[in-house]
């Protein structure tokens, strides 16, 4: 977005926010205040006009603040009306217009509508209709909904099928964007509310179980922004993806916005269950509106089916000119030279694959170009990493040598460092392991007892090692140790070490992981190794693992685009035969694609949030964090639903004798799953940070 645009959008918020206050009040309002008084303002400061102009962004806008209001004003109706329609009174507010499906259904105005807009779902004559009467259904919503009868015809067109899709998906969206304000609304007061309420003597903020919740509802929240952004960016730039990355967005959030709700009056409590607070007007709108969404289902069906029914994928996210254009030149690579994998493992080597990446310059092409990198751009380095792991190409270790040790060797490492290590990790040939977990430190790297002790010209290094991958394989070790134990805070008194496996004092222990693959335990006794194996400052060490996990954020896309191969093999596998194996529409089976599928786009969004923000942001730290989180989960998850959708086949591995695509993935990723929620720190220790990032005491 533009600073001009951005500026533009701030501003039209801002006047949208006053004339709600002014003419609505706050979600407590809702049995009282006069939609009609409200609707008539709307019309007249041009609000109806925004789908003639197409700023979809801005009606977007107002649906957010009408949600928080819990005030169910139309604007994406008369939205999509004006695009269908340009009779006069549609948009100056003489025509008070609602969009439905089925006119038998209820209608979300309040009582205010005075015509509703009926859209065949299979394409045919849209009509705007005169309500002859409507009654109050009094329930759930407030204001209420009404049963309309439909008198004459005032205005109609034809549209086809395409044209009847786009007006019930902005009119979902608009549902969708009011319910996902509501609950965010809510959560932000839980916050504020765990912030300062006191039981047991501590703020509850505190409690562990209060951060995990608001922590996933935090999660659920961001991932649910990225995706309706996704949308509205898509639909009004008229990109071929953007209904289904709508109803993406629309679903994703129908599934999270009740959820989140709850979550914040579980952490309000009863302070939060009293009319006199917001929280309970709230929770009508977001429960009123994702019911709603069912009047408005489109023709073509849920998204799975439109997965399963053809040949559409999950809309692509767009790293602009350079990384798009290199992503064409990749594949191109790949195809020449049938580079495409078919392990699932993610650390199986090709070495002929590293080599030809070795040769066209890409290992370390993020690099200045003084250490043999062409400064490449951050899209490319993630569109590298994305597309490597996607087509199962065999350099995924490479890669991480480049991304984990790399950078941290260009910021941190001496120049004797430099121009001894980065050529090797540009060639492929890096092969290391990582020493940080201990049997008292994995999660809490800080707490890691390995000493580092300093003898003249060396250092002297003891202790043990856990969780070391590879670590009988590897030539190199990426190790952290204690080099002072009186220093405050703990993380102070830390030193980075890079030296060879074979040093002597070093005793690998293997063990077979449930991925199958082999982690060992690695003892240090009195291992000597020169001082020029330091990498960074003496008790700096903190800061070279920091930089090494901001590598992360490029590397960390490869869960994201691992569970979305796993997808597409799904997809590959039902689209021959459907009904056999995933039923008809409206089936439990297809209903779990749909969730996958979701699932695995909104990781995809938190991961490109975190790769394309500034490194200095500390957003994007949080970003990572989420969608370390949101793909662990959503991979032990995945790895349950492909046994529930295909059965047995799913349990079985790449070796024998099946017709599974995808090598073995689905038994794979179910077994790698548990690392995936595991390593780097748990996913509840994630939480836990993301929790004090919003505010909420330790």
């Amino acid at each position: 977005m533009t600073t001009q645009a951005a500026a533009e959008l701030e501003a039209f918020d801002d006047s949208v926010t006053r004339v709600i206050e002014k003419l609505w009040g706050d979600s407590t309002a809702s049995e009282r205040a006069d939609i009609g008084e409200l609707w008539a303002a709307a019309a007249r400061l041009g609000w109806f006009d925004l789908g003639g102009e197409g700023s979809l962004n801005l009606a977007i806008a107002a649906a957010r603040r009408l949600g928080r209001a819990a005030c169910p004003l139309p604007i994406l109706d008369g939205y999509a009306a004006a695009e269908l329609f340009d009779e006069a009174g549609i948009t100056d507010g003489d025509v008070r217009l609602v969009v439905t499906a089925d006119p038998t259904q209820p209608v979300d105005a309040g009582g205010a509508a005075s015509h509703v807009l009926v859209i065949p779902k299979q394409g045919g004559l849209a009509r705007v209709r005169a309500i002859a009467e409507q009654v109050p259904l009094p329930g759930l919503a407030v204001p209420t909904w009404n049963r309309v009868r439909l008198g004459q015809t005032v205005a109609e067109c034809d549209v086809d099928r395409n044209a009847a899709d786009r007006a019930l998906v902005l009119v979902r969206l608009g549902k969708a964007a009011s319910a996902l304000a509501a609950a965010e609304f809510a959560h932000e007061m839980a916050i504020e509310h765990a912030k300062t309420r006191k039981q047991f003597g501590k703020v509850i903020g505190s409690f562990g179980a209060v951060q995990q919740r608001t922590a996933q509802c935090q999660i659920e929240i961001r991932s649910a922004n990225l995706l309706l952004a996704e949308a509205v960016s898509a639909l009004q730039n008229g990109r071929d993806s953007a209904l289904l990355a709508a109803e993406i967005a629309v679903t994703h959030i129908a599934a999270i916005a009740p959820k989140v709700q709850l979550g914040a009056h579980h952490t309000l409590a009863a302070i939060g269950y009293f009319n006199e607070h917001p929280a309970p007007w709230l929770f009508r709108r977001v429960h009123s509106d994702v019911i709603l969404l069912s009047t408005l289902e489109l023709a073509r069906g849920s998204v799975g089916d439109v997965l399963v029914e053809t040949e559409s994928c999950l809309p692509a996210a767009d790293l602009g000119d350079k990384g798009e254009c290199f992503r064409a030149e990749f594949l191109r690579f790949i195809a020449d030279r049938g580079a495409a994998g078919t392990a699932p493992t993610p650390m199986h080597v090709d070495t002929a694959a590293v080599n030809a990446l070795a040769a066209e310059g890409w290992l370390g092409f993020g690099w200045p170009a003084e250490y043999g990198g062409r400064n490449a751009s951050l899209a490319e380095q993630v569109v590298l990493n994305e597309e490597t792991t996607y087509n199962r190409v065999g350099a995924i270790k490479a890669l991480g040598s480049v991304m984990l040790l790399g950078s941290s060797i260009l910021r941190h490492g001496t120049e004797e460092q430099k121009q001894k290590f980065l050529p090797i990790i540009r060639a492929g040939e890096m092969n290391f392991c990582l020493g940080y977990s201990e049997p008292e430190a994995g999660s809490d790297l800080a707490s890691l007892r390995t000493r580092a002790d300093r003898d003249g010209d060396e250092w002297v290094i003891n202790g043990q090692k856990m969780w070391t991958t590879g670590a009988h394989i590897s030539d190199w070790v990426w190790l952290a140790a204690r080099s002072d134990p009186q220093a405050q805070p703990r993380h102070a008194g830390i030193t980075v070490f890079l030296f060879r496996m074979d040093t002597p004092g070093v005793t690998i222990q293997q063990h077979t992981a449930l991925s199958g693959e082999v982690s060992c335990t690695v003892f240090y006794d009195n291992v000597r190794v020169p001082d020029t194996a330091r990498v960074g400052e003496v008790n700096g060490g903190w800061s070279v693992i920091v930089d090494a996990l901001a590598g992360e954020r490029i590397t960390m896309g490869n869960v994201a685009a691992s569970l979305h191969r796993q997808l597409d093999d799904l997809l590959e596998f039902v689209r021959p035969h459907p009904h056999r194996l995933v039923g008809i529409r409206g089936s439990a089976k297809r209903a779990k694609i749909t969730d996958l599928a979701v699932r695995v786009q909104a990781t995809r969004a938190l991961v490109n949030a975190a790769v394309q923000a500034s490194s200095t942001d500390i957003g994007a730290m949080f970003d990572a964090a989420m969608a370390g989180v949101m793909g662990g989960d959503l991979a032990e998850d995945f790895g349950e639903a492909t046994l529930s959708i295909i059965g047995p086949g799913a349990a079985l591995s790449g070796d024998g004798d099946n017709d599974i695509p995808g090598g073995g993935a689905f038994e794979y990723g179910l077994r790698q799953s548990i690392m995936y929620v595991v390593g780097g720190g748990t996913n509840d220790i994630q939480r836990g940070l993301i929790a004090r990032g919003m505010g909420l005491p330790r």
